[in-house]
């Protein structure tokens, strides 16, 4: 039996890269994805590369995270269609640019934020109840160690990923005694249009490929998984 068989998993920016290819995994492992992203071709791309691989297709969603009260719509849709939710996977991140904290622009500070923090919490509470009502609800963060440490020009990406963690181990904390078991996960260098976007210079054939971290996706998202409140590397 695959590792994911029968399992209802949400997963954010799924249009490309590392959520693309989490996507993937799932739907190979049994699962049936609920895709979001803004990119309704990239959402569509997926699911064709779903359909060619397994038979099955995904649910597609278009959606910016920063809309909250879309988040809140999709949670209710999914609790009429499905009535629960096993796997929450919150891929969807934005680094925005790079650049010294006394100059950043505040509107791409507030982007990075929003993105990256706000709608993590909002997601957490549109999805919480449907979380439990699985029987093993996973929840599965996606964090960067650029949450570790200060780096110059890195300061809106960095704050909003410590944010991050401090939210989602402090929900652990809260639903300890619950079924449900949330993690955050750091996927390491990756060749992402985050990574590029970052390191114009750097060849992506060079880092791991998105494909080749999603072993520690599964392992998160499995029934049998115990871990709770911890911070995971995928490589």
């Amino acid at each position: 039996m695959s590792r994911l068989s029968g399992r209802i998993a949400l997963v954010t920016g799924a249009s490309r890269g590392i959520g693309a290819a989490v996507a993937k995994r799932f739907a190979a492992e049994g699962a049936h994805v609920i895709l979001t992203a803004r990119t309704v071709g990239g959402l569509e791309e997926v699911d064709d590369a779903i359909l060619k691989a397994t038979g099955r297709n995904a649910t597609l969603v278009p959606l910016d995270l920063r809309d909250y009260d879309k988040i809140d719509q999709l949670g209710f849709s999914v609790y009429e269609r499905f009535g629960k939710l096993d796997i929450l996977v919150s891929n969807a991140g934005a680094l925005e640019a790079l650049g010294p904290i006394a100059q950043y622009d505040p509107k791409l500070w507030s982007r990075v934020m929003d993105l990256n923090v706000t709608s993590n919490y909002r997601l957490i509470r549109s999805f919480d109840r449907l979380l439990r009502t699985s029987e093993a609800g996973r929840a599965v963060f996606v964090t960067s160690s650029a949450a570790k440490a200060p780096y110059p020009y890195w300061s809106p990406y960095g704050a909003s990923k410590a944010a991050l963690e401090m939210v989602v181990k402090t929900y652990a904390m809260e639903i300890a005694a619950s079924p449900l078991r949330v993690n955050l996960i750091d996927p390491g260098v990756v060749a992402t249009k985050m990574r590029t976007q970052a390191f114009p210079g750097e060849d992506p054939k060079s880092i791991t490929q998105p494909d080749q971290v999603t072993d520690r996706f599964v392992d998160l998202a499995e029934t049998a998984c115990t871990l709770h409140g911890e911070i995971v590397s995928a490589q």
